[in-house]
Order: structure tokens, then C-alpha cells, then sequence
């Protein structure tokens, strides 16, 4: 099969793809960090769309479109130009993922977290958890799919859980991809946005 990673530069399934004997390629408009610059595709995927594809698989950026980056409209000092530049940047970003879903390829599949796509676009197809693939970790992950069934769990473990400081329950992985980054926001959002290797393993077992 051929196939597109929109916007994966950790490039975990496509290196998964690949193992598989797939023509899997990531792009990205950041060099890859997977070690395979060959498989990737560093540019604007929206050209790449209009090429023929078996499957398409993305992970649209999620900054304007998390639950977490909409409570920035109500932060404490938001001005009327900031809230019009979110809401600018967020529509934009929801734009951005109806035009690969609704690209001309059979088999898609678009992951982003909870957040403004559930309620302004739809609900989603599926809603995946790490724990749920053999990692300690629960971290809700939306699937909208076209085409594909829903993911199956392979190996459903106990989550590592912890008390924040406001007394909610949250993975420890949070705090150990916090300490990851050193503090440095840009990077600690670059860790988290890695697709787990037991999910990664289960798409391209699975999808294929």
C-alpha cells in the first residue's frame, strides 16, 4: 500500500508501515526525528493531497483545537485582538483537518485530542487510550475514520495514576514529559504529540 503520514516527524508508524512492506511516507513541514529522512516528506502536505493514496493517516497540529488551548479565549489579560486571533488560528486549524479528511482517499484516519473538532465538526469514531495498548498512561486520543474499522485493544494494563494539585487523578506520565522538556513548553508538547509504540504497532497491524 501507499501511504501518507500527514504531519508525523516522529515518523513511529511509518517506520512500523515500512517493516510491514508498505510504501509509507511521513510529512511534515519540520525535519523528521525518526531517523529515516528518506521516507520523508519535509513540506506543506496540502499538495501531497492531491496525489493518489491508499490510506491517509494524520495528526493534524492541535494547538488551537485541545480543550486546553480553547480555555486560553477566557485566560486572565485576553484582549479582544488575542481572542480574535485564536479564534482566527483555531478555524483555520479545523479547516486544515476537514481538507485531508475530506481529500480523495478512500482510507483515512485523523488523531487529535478531546476538543473544539468533537463539538464543532463531530463526534469521533473512536476514542483510544495508551493504557489500552500495553503503556501505563491514560490519555484520551480521538480517532476520526473513513474507510477503516476501529482500533482493537492488544494489551489493556493498569495506568499509572497520581494526585495533581488540585486533587484530580492524572497520569504521571504528565509530569515525567514535563521534566523531559526542562520546562520548555514548544518541547514538552513535541513529546507528548508521539504516538505511542503500542498504538503505532496496532495501526499498522490492524489498518493493513
Amino acid at each position: 500500500m501507499r501511504i501518507l503520514l500527514a504531519c508525523e516527524e516522529s515518523q513511529e508508524v511509518t517506520k512500523r508501515l515500512r517493516a510491514k512492506g508498505h510504501e509509507a511516507f511521513s510529512c511534515d513541514i519540520l525535519p523528521c526525528s525518526g531517523g529515516k529522512p528518506e521516507w520523508h516528506l519535509q513540506q506543506d502536505v496540502t499538495e501531497l493531497l492531491k496525489q493518489k493514496w491508499d490510506m491517509i493517516i494524520a495528526f493534524p497540529p492541535c494547538t488551537y483545537l485541545t480543550n486546553a488551548g480553547m480555555c486560553n479565549l477566557t485566560r486572565k489579560g485576553a484582549t479582544d485582538e488575542y481572542r480574535a486571533n485564536r479564534l482566527k488560528l483555531r478555524d483555520e486549524a479545523r479547516d486544515f483537518v476537514l481538507k485531508i479528511y475530506n481529500s480523495n482517499c478512500e482510507k483515512i484516519a485523523i488523531e487529535n485530542p478531546v476538543g473544539f473538532l468533537n463539538s464543532n465538526w463531530r463526534k469521533p469514531d473512536q476514542i483510544i487510550k495508551p493504557y489500552e495498548y500495553g503503556h501505563s498512561v491514560n490519555k484520551k486520543t480521538c480517532l476520526w475514520l473513513k474507510g477503516l474499522p476501529k482500533l482493537t485493544p492488544t494489551n489493556i494494563v493498569e495506568p499509572d495514576m497520581k494526585k495533581a494539585n488540585l486533587g484530580k487523578q492524572v497520569s504521571s506520565w504528565y509530569a515525567e514529559t514535563l521534566k523531559q522538556g526542562k520546562g520548555d513548553l514548544k518541547m514538552v508538547s513535541k513529546i507528548r504529540s508521539k504516538t505511542f509504540e503500542g498504538i503505532a504497532e496496532a495501526i499498522a497491524e490492524q489498518w493493513t
